[in-house]
Protein backbone atom coordinates (compact mmCIF):
# COMPACT_ATOMS: atom_id res chain seq x y z
CA UNK A 1 0.00 0.00 0.00
CA UNK A 2 1.59 3.51 -1.11
CA UNK A 3 0.07 6.26 1.20
CA UNK A 4 0.15 9.38 -1.20
CA UNK A 5 0.63 13.62 0.58
CA UNK A 6 -3.03 13.50 1.32
CA UNK A 7 -3.70 10.25 3.00
CA UNK A 8 -0.10 10.59 4.82
CA UNK A 9 -1.40 13.89 6.07
CA UNK A 10 -4.56 12.93 7.63
CA UNK A 11 -2.33 9.47 9.04
CA UNK A 12 0.01 12.60 10.69
CA UNK A 13 -3.17 14.50 12.06
CA UNK A 14 -4.30 11.34 13.75
CA UNK A 15 -0.94 10.65 14.98
CA UNK A 16 -0.28 14.07 16.35
CA UNK A 17 -4.09 13.56 18.16
CA UNK A 18 -3.06 10.61 19.46
CA UNK A 19 0.67 11.26 20.72
CA UNK A 20 -0.41 14.02 22.90
CA UNK A 21 -3.03 11.77 24.54
CA UNK A 22 -0.74 8.55 24.94
CA UNK A 23 1.68 11.72 26.77
CA UNK A 24 -1.01 13.37 28.78
CA UNK A 25 -1.50 10.02 30.40
CA UNK A 26 2.14 9.29 31.42
CA UNK A 27 3.43 7.49 28.38
CA UNK A 28 6.41 7.50 26.21
CA UNK A 29 7.62 6.77 22.70
CA UNK A 30 10.11 4.29 22.33
CA UNK A 31 11.22 2.35 18.99
CA UNK A 32 11.64 -1.41 18.99
CA UNK A 33 13.67 -3.58 16.20
CA UNK A 34 11.52 -4.48 12.80
CA UNK A 35 13.10 -8.60 13.08
CA UNK A 36 12.48 -10.66 16.13
CA UNK A 37 13.49 -13.88 16.29
CA UNK A 38 11.99 -17.17 16.14
CA UNK A 39 12.76 -18.12 19.22
CA UNK A 40 11.18 -15.01 20.92
CA UNK A 41 7.83 -15.76 19.44
CA UNK A 42 8.27 -19.11 20.34
CA UNK A 43 8.17 -18.13 24.18
CA UNK A 44 4.18 -17.59 24.25
CA UNK A 45 2.82 -20.62 22.72
CA UNK A 46 -0.68 -19.40 22.16
CA UNK A 47 0.71 -16.35 20.58
CA UNK A 48 2.59 -17.72 17.93
CA UNK A 49 0.25 -20.19 17.23
CA UNK A 50 -2.67 -17.17 16.57
CA UNK A 51 0.14 -15.22 14.01
CA UNK A 52 2.10 -17.95 12.53
CA UNK A 53 0.04 -18.23 9.10
CA UNK A 54 0.61 -14.40 8.98
CA UNK A 55 4.65 -14.45 9.26
CA UNK A 56 6.70 -13.06 6.75
CA UNK A 57 9.99 -15.24 7.99
CA UNK A 58 13.51 -13.90 6.80
CA UNK A 59 16.25 -16.68 6.24
CA UNK A 60 19.16 -15.45 4.58
CA UNK A 61 21.20 -11.91 4.98
CA UNK A 62 22.59 -11.48 1.76
CA UNK A 63 22.52 -11.72 -2.25
CA UNK A 64 24.61 -13.82 -4.46
CA UNK A 65 25.18 -13.70 -8.40
CA UNK A 66 24.93 -16.66 -10.19
CA UNK A 67 26.81 -17.42 -13.47
CA UNK A 68 24.11 -16.64 -15.74
CA UNK A 69 23.73 -13.02 -13.89
CA UNK A 70 20.61 -13.58 -11.61
CA UNK A 71 20.45 -13.13 -7.73
CA UNK A 72 19.69 -15.87 -5.30
CA UNK A 73 19.51 -15.80 -1.68
CA UNK A 74 22.95 -16.82 0.20
CA UNK A 75 24.33 -16.51 4.01
CA UNK A 76 21.87 -18.46 5.64
CA UNK A 77 20.90 -17.19 8.89
CA UNK A 78 21.72 -19.65 12.01
CA UNK A 79 18.15 -18.49 13.44
CA UNK A 80 15.27 -17.36 10.92
CA UNK A 81 13.79 -13.81 12.05
CA UNK A 82 10.16 -12.77 12.10
CA UNK A 83 9.17 -9.50 10.33
CA UNK A 84 6.99 -8.07 13.49
CA UNK A 85 3.08 -8.69 13.44
CA UNK A 86 3.01 -7.02 16.44
CA UNK A 87 5.73 -6.61 19.32
CA UNK A 88 5.15 -8.22 22.17
CA UNK A 89 7.55 -10.54 22.36
CA UNK A 90 10.80 -8.33 21.21
CA UNK A 91 9.72 -5.64 23.94
CA UNK A 92 9.11 -8.61 26.29
CA UNK A 93 12.70 -8.99 26.13
CA UNK A 94 13.88 -5.49 26.41
CA UNK A 95 11.23 -5.25 29.60
CA UNK A 96 12.71 -8.19 31.45
CA UNK A 97 15.59 -6.00 31.43
CA UNK A 98 14.17 -2.74 32.27
CA UNK A 99 12.11 -3.65 35.19
CA UNK A 100 13.99 -4.98 38.32
CA UNK A 101 11.66 -3.10 41.01
CA UNK A 102 8.70 -2.01 42.01
CA UNK A 103 10.28 1.67 42.24
CA UNK A 104 10.34 0.71 38.21
CA UNK A 105 6.31 0.34 37.57
CA UNK A 106 4.43 1.21 36.05
CA UNK A 107 6.40 1.31 32.57
CA UNK A 108 4.13 3.33 30.33
CA UNK A 109 5.87 2.78 26.39
CA UNK A 110 4.62 3.19 23.04
CA UNK A 111 6.19 2.64 19.90
CA UNK A 112 4.96 4.50 16.18
CA UNK A 113 5.40 1.69 13.63
CA UNK A 114 5.13 -0.60 10.53
CA UNK A 115 3.80 -4.31 10.56
CA UNK A 116 3.44 -7.51 8.59
CA UNK A 117 0.86 -9.84 8.65
CA UNK A 118 0.97 -11.56 5.13
CA UNK A 119 -2.58 -10.88 4.11
CA UNK A 120 -4.07 -13.13 1.15
CA UNK A 121 -6.72 -11.16 0.70
CA UNK A 122 -5.99 -7.23 1.39
CA UNK A 123 -8.16 -4.16 1.64
CA UNK A 124 -7.04 -1.24 1.43
CA UNK A 125 -6.86 0.82 5.11
CA UNK A 126 -8.64 -2.52 5.97
CA UNK A 127 -6.42 -5.23 5.68
CA UNK A 128 -3.38 -4.95 4.35
CA UNK A 129 0.09 -7.00 4.74
CA UNK A 130 2.06 -4.05 5.44
CA UNK A 131 0.24 -1.08 7.38
CA UNK A 132 0.84 1.75 10.13
CA UNK A 133 0.12 2.16 13.59
CA UNK A 134 0.85 3.15 17.03
CA UNK A 135 1.62 0.03 19.84
CA UNK A 136 1.42 0.51 23.46
CA UNK A 137 2.83 -1.92 26.06
CA UNK A 138 2.92 -1.16 29.91
CA UNK A 139 3.93 -2.94 32.68
CA UNK A 140 2.37 -2.92 36.46
CA UNK A 141 2.37 -4.20 39.89
CA UNK A 142 -1.12 -5.79 39.80
CA UNK A 143 -4.07 -6.96 37.87
CA UNK A 144 -5.93 -4.30 38.65
CA UNK A 145 -3.51 -1.55 37.63
CA UNK A 146 -3.35 -3.37 34.43
CA UNK A 147 -6.72 -4.10 34.05
CA UNK A 148 -7.63 -0.10 34.33
CA UNK A 149 -4.46 0.78 32.01
CA UNK A 150 -6.58 -1.69 29.63
CA UNK A 151 -9.98 0.12 29.90
CA UNK A 152 -8.28 4.02 30.44
CA UNK A 153 -6.57 3.57 26.49
CA UNK A 154 -9.78 1.89 24.85
CA UNK A 155 -11.32 5.16 26.53
CA UNK A 156 -8.98 7.15 24.76
CA UNK A 157 -9.50 5.35 21.73
CA UNK A 158 -13.67 5.91 22.02
CA UNK A 159 -12.71 9.87 22.79
CA UNK A 160 -10.56 10.48 19.85
CA UNK A 161 -12.93 8.32 17.41
CA UNK A 162 -16.01 10.14 18.48
CA UNK A 163 -14.59 13.40 18.64
CA UNK A 164 -11.99 13.81 16.05
CA UNK A 165 -13.61 11.06 13.28
CA UNK A 166 -16.97 11.74 14.05
CA UNK A 167 -17.32 8.12 14.34
CA UNK A 168 -19.30 6.70 17.09
CA UNK A 169 -18.37 3.81 18.77
CA UNK A 170 -19.58 0.51 20.38
CA UNK A 171 -17.13 -0.18 23.50
CA UNK A 172 -16.76 -3.69 24.63
CA UNK A 173 -14.91 -7.09 25.10
CA UNK A 174 -14.00 -9.69 22.78
CA UNK A 175 -15.49 -13.77 22.93
CA UNK A 176 -12.93 -16.21 23.25
CA UNK A 177 -12.30 -17.05 20.12
CA UNK A 178 -11.96 -13.36 19.04
CA UNK A 179 -9.70 -12.95 21.78
CA UNK A 180 -5.56 -11.55 20.89
CA UNK A 181 -3.86 -14.73 20.86
CA UNK A 182 -2.43 -14.77 24.05
CA UNK A 183 -4.30 -12.45 26.32
CA UNK A 184 -6.41 -12.67 28.81
CA UNK A 185 -9.23 -9.87 27.64
CA UNK A 186 -9.16 -7.75 24.62
CA UNK A 187 -11.39 -5.31 24.64
CA UNK A 188 -12.32 -3.39 21.45
CA UNK A 189 -14.41 -0.55 19.71
CA UNK A 190 -16.78 -1.58 16.97
CA UNK A 191 -17.75 0.91 14.43
CA UNK A 192 -20.76 0.67 11.90
CA UNK A 193 -19.62 1.64 7.96
CA UNK A 194 -22.39 3.02 5.64
CA UNK A 195 -23.51 -0.35 4.33
CA UNK A 196 -24.29 -1.67 8.24
CA UNK A 197 -20.87 -3.48 8.25
CA UNK A 198 -18.98 -3.70 11.62
CA UNK A 199 -15.15 -2.86 11.19
CA UNK A 200 -12.88 -3.26 14.61
CA UNK A 201 -11.14 0.36 15.15
CA UNK A 202 -8.84 -0.15 17.80
CA UNK A 203 -8.48 -2.58 20.06
CA UNK A 204 -6.67 -3.11 24.15
CA UNK A 205 -5.14 -6.39 25.65
CA UNK A 206 -5.09 -7.13 28.99
CA UNK A 207 -2.52 -9.60 29.14
CA UNK A 208 -2.72 -10.81 32.54
CA UNK A 209 0.83 -12.36 33.20
CA UNK A 210 1.18 -14.46 29.85
CA UNK A 211 4.00 -12.30 28.46
CA UNK A 212 5.45 -11.59 31.69
CA UNK A 213 6.00 -15.22 32.21
CA UNK A 214 7.01 -15.52 28.62
CA UNK A 215 9.50 -12.77 28.82
CA UNK A 216 10.71 -13.25 32.80
CA UNK A 217 9.22 -9.85 33.31
CA UNK A 218 9.79 -9.72 37.28
CA UNK A 219 10.10 -7.45 39.63
CA UNK A 220 11.20 -7.21 43.85
CA UNK A 221 7.86 -5.78 45.70
CA UNK A 222 8.32 -3.52 48.31
CA UNK A 223 8.03 -7.19 50.95
CA UNK A 224 11.60 -7.94 48.65
CA UNK A 225 9.67 -10.41 47.36
CA UNK A 226 10.41 -11.07 43.81
CA UNK A 227 7.06 -11.69 41.68
CA UNK A 228 5.64 -11.68 38.38
CA UNK A 229 5.05 -8.60 36.09
CA UNK A 230 0.84 -8.17 34.72
CA UNK A 231 1.29 -6.50 31.70
CA UNK A 232 -0.86 -4.80 28.62
CA UNK A 233 -0.88 -3.58 24.92
CA UNK A 234 -3.29 -1.51 23.13
CA UNK A 235 -3.35 0.02 19.15
CA UNK A 236 -4.97 1.40 16.51
CA UNK A 237 -3.51 1.62 12.61
CA UNK A 238 -3.95 3.32 9.69
CA UNK A 239 -7.70 1.21 9.71
CA UNK A 240 -8.68 4.36 11.12
CA UNK A 241 -8.59 6.27 8.12
CA UNK A 242 -10.32 3.38 6.43
CA UNK A 243 -13.28 3.94 8.91
CA UNK A 244 -13.38 7.59 8.08
CA UNK A 245 -13.75 7.07 4.55
CA UNK A 246 -16.52 3.94 4.72
CA UNK A 247 -18.14 6.02 7.68
CA UNK A 248 -18.54 9.34 5.60
CA UNK A 249 -17.35 9.19 2.32
CA UNK A 250 -20.26 10.10 -0.49
CA UNK A 251 -20.40 9.20 -4.97
CA UNK A 252 -18.20 12.58 -4.98
CA UNK A 253 -15.36 11.20 -2.82
CA UNK A 254 -14.15 11.75 1.01
CA UNK A 255 -15.87 13.44 3.38
CA UNK A 256 -13.12 14.41 6.00
CA UNK A 257 -14.13 15.60 9.21
CA UNK A 258 -12.57 19.10 9.98
CA UNK A 259 -10.17 17.71 12.78
CA UNK A 260 -8.11 15.76 11.28
CA UNK A 261 -8.32 17.34 7.92
CA UNK A 262 -4.44 18.19 6.40
CA UNK A 263 -6.80 21.36 4.76
CA UNK A 264 -9.62 22.62 6.27
CA UNK A 265 -9.73 25.66 4.34
CA UNK A 266 -8.86 25.46 0.33
CA UNK A 267 -8.84 28.76 -1.35
CA UNK A 268 -9.53 28.69 -5.23
CA UNK A 269 -8.90 31.44 -7.25
CA UNK A 270 -11.24 32.04 -10.46
CA UNK A 271 -9.30 33.63 -13.04
CA UNK A 272 -10.84 34.12 -15.95
CA UNK A 273 -8.97 37.41 -17.48
CA UNK A 274 -4.75 37.15 -17.17
CA UNK A 275 -4.66 41.10 -16.29
CA UNK A 276 -6.87 39.89 -13.35
CA UNK A 277 -4.56 36.90 -11.43
CA UNK A 278 -2.27 39.61 -9.55
CA UNK A 279 -5.08 41.41 -7.76
CA UNK A 280 -6.95 38.12 -7.17
CA UNK A 281 -3.88 36.21 -5.70
CA UNK A 282 -3.09 38.56 -3.72
CA UNK A 283 -6.91 38.86 -2.60
CA UNK A 284 -6.80 35.31 -1.90
CA UNK A 285 -3.18 35.53 -0.18
CA UNK A 286 -4.46 38.29 1.96
CA UNK A 287 -7.60 35.87 3.40
CA UNK A 288 -5.59 33.39 3.49
CA UNK A 289 -3.35 34.87 5.61
CA UNK A 290 -6.17 36.25 8.12
CA UNK A 291 -7.49 32.28 8.09
CA UNK A 292 -4.39 30.92 9.57
CA UNK A 293 -5.08 33.09 12.68
CA UNK A 294 -7.89 31.43 13.55
CA UNK A 295 -7.87 28.28 15.83
CA UNK A 296 -10.32 25.37 16.04
CA UNK A 297 -10.08 23.47 19.23
CA UNK A 298 -6.59 25.29 19.76
CA UNK A 299 -5.07 24.96 17.00
CA UNK A 300 -4.81 27.30 13.89
CA UNK A 301 -6.64 26.73 10.81
CA UNK A 302 -4.65 24.57 8.03
CA UNK A 303 -5.79 26.82 4.67
CA UNK A 304 -4.09 26.33 1.64
CA UNK A 305 -4.23 28.40 -1.46
CA UNK A 306 -4.16 26.56 -5.27
CA UNK A 307 -3.16 28.42 -7.88
CA UNK A 308 -2.26 25.85 -10.18
CA UNK A 309 -2.80 26.58 -14.12
CA UNK A 310 -5.63 24.80 -14.18
CA UNK A 311 -10.12 25.49 -15.03
CA UNK A 312 -11.84 26.51 -11.99
CA UNK A 313 -14.22 23.55 -12.58
CA UNK A 314 -11.24 21.20 -12.71
CA UNK A 315 -9.61 22.52 -9.06
CA UNK A 316 -13.27 22.35 -7.83
CA UNK A 317 -13.76 18.56 -8.32
CA UNK A 318 -9.99 18.33 -7.09
CA UNK A 319 -11.24 19.22 -3.63
CA UNK A 320 -14.41 18.00 -3.89
CA UNK A 321 -12.66 14.38 -4.25
CA UNK A 322 -10.48 14.99 -1.78
CA UNK A 323 -13.23 15.95 1.03
CA UNK A 324 -11.46 19.29 1.91
CA UNK A 325 -13.83 20.47 4.50
CA UNK A 326 -14.59 24.42 3.19
CA UNK A 327 -13.57 25.07 -0.27
CA UNK A 328 -13.71 29.12 -1.43
CA UNK A 329 -13.73 31.09 -4.74
CA UNK A 330 -12.56 33.87 -5.06
CA UNK A 331 -13.11 35.54 -8.90
CA UNK A 332 -12.96 39.23 -10.04
CA UNK A 333 -16.49 40.12 -8.18
CA UNK A 334 -15.70 39.00 -4.99
CA UNK A 335 -12.70 40.97 -5.31
CA UNK A 336 -14.61 43.96 -5.92
CA UNK A 337 -16.83 43.36 -3.66
CA UNK A 338 -15.60 42.15 -0.35
CA UNK A 339 -16.81 39.20 -0.55
CA UNK A 340 -15.85 35.31 -0.40
CA UNK A 341 -18.18 32.23 -2.32
CA UNK A 342 -17.58 29.14 -0.16
CA UNK A 343 -19.54 25.54 -0.03
CA UNK A 344 -19.03 22.72 2.81
CA UNK A 345 -18.04 19.56 1.85
CA UNK A 346 -21.13 17.90 3.45
CA UNK A 347 -23.44 20.22 1.64
CA UNK A 348 -21.11 20.40 -1.59
CA UNK A 349 -23.96 21.55 -3.70
CA UNK A 350 -24.70 24.67 -1.89
CA UNK A 351 -23.06 27.83 -2.29
CA UNK A 352 -23.03 30.78 -0.01
CA UNK A 353 -22.01 34.51 -0.74
CA UNK A 354 -20.54 36.31 2.19
CA UNK A 355 -18.51 39.48 3.53
CA UNK A 356 -14.99 38.31 4.01
CA UNK A 357 -14.03 39.56 7.10
CA UNK A 358 -17.65 38.27 7.91
CA UNK A 359 -16.58 34.79 6.78
CA UNK A 360 -13.25 34.94 8.42
CA UNK A 361 -15.11 35.80 11.55
CA UNK A 362 -17.21 32.64 11.88
CA UNK A 363 -15.22 30.06 10.22
CA UNK A 364 -14.26 28.42 13.42
CA UNK A 365 -17.86 27.89 13.78
CA UNK A 366 -18.77 26.87 10.39
CA UNK A 367 -16.17 23.87 10.76
CA UNK A 368 -17.40 23.08 14.06
CA UNK A 369 -20.75 22.69 12.76
CA UNK A 370 -19.42 20.32 10.05
CA UNK A 371 -17.77 17.73 12.97
CA UNK A 372 -20.94 17.88 14.70
CA UNK A 373 -22.99 17.55 11.57
CA UNK A 374 -21.17 14.28 10.35
CA UNK A 375 -21.20 13.20 14.13
CA UNK A 376 -24.61 13.37 14.38
CA UNK A 377 -25.67 11.54 10.84
CA UNK A 378 -22.71 8.85 11.68
CA UNK A 379 -25.43 8.53 15.30
CA UNK A 380 -28.91 8.27 13.34
CA UNK A 381 -27.39 5.61 11.23
CA UNK A 382 -26.12 3.53 13.83
CA UNK A 383 -28.97 3.84 16.34
CA UNK A 384 -31.61 3.47 13.05
CA UNK A 385 -29.91 0.10 12.41
CA UNK A 386 -29.65 -1.44 15.66
CA UNK A 387 -31.79 -4.07 16.46
CA UNK A 388 -32.36 -5.89 20.09
CA UNK A 389 -33.60 -9.29 18.89
CA UNK A 390 -34.63 -12.91 21.21
CA UNK A 391 -35.57 -15.30 18.95
CA UNK A 392 -33.22 -17.33 16.75
CA UNK A 393 -36.13 -16.70 13.36
CA UNK A 394 -35.83 -13.22 13.96
CA UNK A 395 -31.91 -13.21 13.91
CA UNK A 396 -31.79 -14.75 10.65
CA UNK A 397 -33.94 -12.74 9.31
CA UNK A 398 -31.95 -9.72 10.46
CA UNK A 399 -29.45 -10.80 8.60
CA UNK A 400 -30.86 -12.53 5.67
CA UNK A 401 -32.41 -9.49 3.81
CA UNK A 402 -32.12 -8.97 0.47
CA UNK A 403 -32.29 -4.95 -1.07
CA UNK A 404 -31.31 -3.54 2.53
CA UNK A 405 -28.46 -2.20 4.64
CA UNK A 406 -26.77 -4.56 7.15
CA UNK A 407 -27.41 -4.44 10.36
CA UNK A 408 -26.17 -4.48 14.23
CA UNK A 409 -27.79 -6.86 16.58
CA UNK A 410 -27.82 -7.18 20.12
CA UNK A 411 -28.83 -10.24 21.48
CA UNK A 412 -27.71 -12.73 24.37
CA UNK A 413 -25.02 -14.78 24.06
CA UNK A 414 -22.87 -17.75 25.47
CA UNK A 415 -19.04 -18.08 24.93
CA UNK A 416 -19.64 -21.70 23.46
CA UNK A 417 -18.33 -23.36 20.28
CA UNK A 418 -21.90 -23.82 18.57
CA UNK A 419 -22.18 -20.10 18.80
CA UNK A 420 -19.55 -19.52 16.67
CA UNK A 421 -20.13 -22.51 14.22
CA UNK A 422 -23.87 -21.55 14.04
CA UNK A 423 -23.55 -17.74 13.01
CA UNK A 424 -20.12 -18.29 11.13
CA UNK A 425 -22.70 -20.30 8.96
CA UNK A 426 -25.03 -17.06 8.47
CA UNK A 427 -21.46 -14.91 7.50
CA UNK A 428 -22.01 -13.09 11.33
CA UNK A 429 -19.42 -12.12 13.54
CA UNK A 430 -19.40 -11.67 17.29
CA UNK A 431 -18.33 -8.50 17.58
CA UNK A 432 -18.40 -7.69 21.25
CA UNK A 433 -19.77 -8.56 25.00
CA UNK A 434 -20.87 -4.45 25.13
CA UNK A 435 -19.36 -2.78 28.49
CA UNK A 436 -23.09 -1.28 28.71
CA UNK A 437 -25.13 -4.01 29.17
CA UNK A 438 -28.77 -4.19 29.25
CA UNK A 439 -29.00 -6.11 32.74
CA UNK A 440 -31.70 -8.71 31.64
CA UNK A 441 -31.93 -12.36 31.72
CA UNK A 442 -32.68 -14.08 28.75
CA UNK A 443 -32.23 -17.34 26.44
CA UNK A 444 -28.76 -17.83 23.98
CA UNK A 445 -30.47 -18.15 20.71
CA UNK A 446 -28.14 -20.78 19.66
CA UNK A 447 -27.53 -22.86 22.97
CA UNK A 448 -30.63 -22.44 24.89
CA UNK A 449 -29.06 -21.56 28.10
CA UNK A 450 -30.49 -18.56 29.86
CA UNK A 451 -27.36 -15.61 30.03
CA UNK A 452 -27.26 -12.74 31.37
CA UNK A 453 -24.79 -11.45 28.49
CA UNK A 454 -25.63 -9.88 26.00
CA UNK A 455 -23.01 -9.38 22.82
CA UNK A 456 -23.19 -7.53 19.46
CA UNK A 457 -23.52 -9.20 16.12
CA UNK A 458 -22.62 -7.88 12.73
CA UNK A 459 -21.50 -8.93 9.44
CA UNK A 460 -17.84 -7.90 8.79
CA UNK A 461 -15.14 -7.46 6.05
Amino acid sequence: MVIRPWGYGIWEQIQRELDQKFKDTGHVNAYFPLLIPLSFLQKETEHVDGFAKECAVVTHHRLEQTADGKLTPAGELEEPLIIRPTSETVIGASFSRWVQSYRDLPLLINQWANVLRWEMRPRIFLRTSEFLWQEGHTVHGSSEEALDESLKMLDIYERFTVDHLAIPVIKGEKCSWERFPGAVSTYTIEAMMQDGKALQAGTSHFLGQNFAQASDIRFVNKEGVKELAWTTSWGVSTRLIGAMIMAHGDDDGLVIPPLVAPTQVIIVPIVRSEQDAEAIHAYCDKLQKQISRKKLKGQNLRVNVDKRDMNGGEKKWYHIKRGVPVRVEVGIKELEQNMVSYSCRDNSKKTLKVEMNSFVKDLPKTLQAIQTGMLESARKKLSDNTETITTLENFKQAFQRKNKLNTFVIAPFIDDEKVEKTISELGVTVRCIPLAQPKVTATCLFTGQPTKSWALYAKSY
